[in-house]
């Protein structure tokens, strides 16, 4: 009789492609925030969807829906940096706290004021520049409470992509949602819908057990404390490049979740759900690069990879913007997600991974200015560059722009790349052998 040879325990525990991609879920305070937040993340993305489409529909005009991007985002360029010294300052856990109750609060106010019957533009203005005011604490204290949740910083990377994975599964679900609910019922519901689910990551905060994070009290001022992390980010040339080139990539690309009505609307003929499949469909790609990091062992080869990554988003966006028909469209939106989502994780992995931990939070809100800072300047400028010569047009510009940069970026690869692996030799990630 020939005996079965049984597997050795070595094989048997040998990592799979899943536990390796969701190791950081083995962290209780990481599992809570994280099912707290994919709930919380679809009703954001419900209300992203409707407040553009609610302001189409009332006004007709593609410059007031760059307006109300801008409201929305340029507290992220005026407050972030500020924010920074605060978040480095404060307890990240109480920012949280504090800043999902206040986006909940702006929820349901806007579902208030609509189903009321009182909502108005100036009255949306209004309410995105508190919820960008919102924001520009949350972000970049939500980027930094993440080496709280997990303990081991060899997985930082990996929470990381998974805070990424959380998102942009988020961003698939919640517009084909919001795109039903404005078919069927109302852009109200929506904003309803989205105040309801704070309640969800609140819950999973509060159920949070940590350990205190030590602070340090200080002396210093605030402006001198944002001049020392102004050097800190832009003495080390390649956090600065990182920084620009995400800068100049959202500054001239974002624009097309601002000007994704016009194309649903007016390039393919379609309506509100067409809106939300042509957002879901970004948000596969970006799905799919952030499964894609979070599936990789560590961060090595991710800083050689941030030029091509955008000029796949550079690429998507320009075939995009020639495309007049739908399905082809659609196919070209997850490009650009995948190209966006892994020029953005990938950037803030490195970034994370090389900083000081007392200098996160400043970090942290310069790669949020560098976001979402440059992002209202965009919808602004795609607004009115839109009404004089046309949203496609206008989205050709951006993601010719963006590849000029990735180019740029290209050429000085190998300098940086030298500079950044010394980092990683000075950390222990990599041996000086590999240098």
């Amino acid at each position: 009789m020939i005996m079965q040879r049984m597997p050795s325990k070595e094989y048997k525990n040998k990592p799979t492609v899943f536990t390796v991609t969701f190791r950081s879920l083995q962290y209780r305070n990481f599992r809570l925030f994280f099912g707290g937040q994919s709930i919380s993340l679809i009703g954001t993305w419900i209300q992203q969807i409707a407040t553009p489409w609610l302001v189409y529909h009332l006004t007709g005009s593609v410059f007031l829906l760059g307006v109300v991007g801008f409201a929305g985002q340029i507290p992220a360029f005026l407050i972030a940096p500020f924010a920074g010294v605060m978040i480095d300052r404060w307890n990240r856990y109480h920012v949280l706290i504090a800043t999902q109750i206040l986006s909940m609060i702006q929820a349901l106010l806007m579902a208030f004021l609509f189903f009321t019957g009182l909502i108005d533009i100036w009255q949306i203005i209004l309410l995105s520049v508190l919820l960008g005011c919102i924001n520009s604490f949350d972000i970049p204290a939500r980027q930094s409470f993440v080496i709280e949740m997990v303990e081991e910083k060899k997985d930082l990377g990996n929470a990381i992509a998974l805070n990424s994975t959380m998102f942009n599964a988020a961003r698939l679900i919640g517009p084909s949602i919001a795109g039903m609910l404005i078919a069927f019922t109302n852009e109200g519901i929506c904003f309803l819908i989205n105040g309801i689910s704070y309640i969800f990551v609140v819950a999973s905060l509060l159920s949070m057990k940590l350990i205190p994070r030590e602070i340090i009290n200080k002396d210093t001022r605030v402006l001198q404390e944002l001049k020392e992390g102004f050097f800190y980010v832009f003495g080390f040339a390649p956090v600065k490049y990182i920084l620009l080139l995400l800068g100049l990539s959202s500054l001239a690309g974002m624009s097309f979740t601002v000007l994704m009505p016009v194309f649903a609307k007016e390039i393919l003929h379609g309506g509100s759900h067409t809106f939300g499949f042509l957002v879901g469909a970004s948000g596969v790609g970006a799905l799919i690069a952030a499964l894609y990091l979070a599936s990789k062992k560590n961060v090595l080869g991710l800083f050689r990879n941030i030029p091509l990554t955008a000029v796949i988003f550079g690429f998507g966006l320009i075939t995009f913007s020639l495309s007049r028909f739908y399905w082809l469209s659609l196919v070209l939106m997850v490009i650009a997600g995948f190209g966006m989502m892994l020029q953005m994780a990938s950037s803030n992995t490195i970034l994370q991974t090389v900083v000081d931990d007392d200098k996160r939070g400043r970090v942290m809100s310069f790669y949020t200015m560098a976001f979402m800072g440059t992002a209202p300047f965009g919808s602004l400028l795609a607004g009115g560059l839109a009404h004089i010569i046309g949203a496609p047009y206008t989205l050709l510009i951006g993601g010719v722009a963006i590849v000029i940069g990735a180019l740029i970026f290209a050429r000085k690869l190998p300098e940086l790349r030298k500079m950044i692996r010394s980092v990683y030799v000075k950390l222990g990630i990599i041996t000086p052998e590999l240098l």
